[in-house]
């Protein structure tokens, strides 16, 4: 793959493994913000678990995708990220405010569904990179 490509990847995959992880494990201490005030009326409404419940389960699930993008799973943690920053976008939307969050938040997921598909070229890359080099072996054997 193309050098600025590879550096792409590479950039999207750190922001992206380590920006949902410190998200999720924030969601334990409140230090960057109060996460619950985020959380939708309608939401509330429908889930019978506590904000607090309700976000450190969401902390976990961050944590998870950050790792599985950190780790080598980054096509499929790519594409959880940007399903999730939707649903989250979507969320932010019901609560009538955090508009300008939300669309950030749909920026991101966008960025994750980029660097998802990079990691299919990438592999893609890669294995006809590999079978190349094993028919010129082949061939010099």
């Amino acid at each position: 793959m193309d050098q600025r490509l590879e550096q792409a990847w590479w950039g999207l995959r750190i922001g992206l493994g380590v920006g949902p992880f410190l998200a999720g494990l924030d969601k334990f201490f409140n230090v960057l913000v109060d996460w619950e005030k985020y959380l939708s009326p309608i939401f509330t409404r429908v889930v019978p678990l506590s904000p607090r419940v309700t976000m450190g389960a969401v902390g976990v699930i961050e944590m998870i995708v950050g790792i599985l993008v950190l780790t080598g799973m980054t096509r499929i943690g790519g594409y959880v990220v940007a399903a999730w920053l939707t649903l989250i976008a979507i969320n932010l939307v019901t609560t009538g405010q955090y508009f300008d969050v939300a669309v950030r938040d749909l920026e991101i997921a966008l960025a994750a569904f980029t660097m998802a598909r990079l990691s299919e070229v990438r592999a893609r890359v890669g294995a006809r990179d590999a079978s190349l080099g094993s028919a010129l072996r082949t061939r010099a054997a």
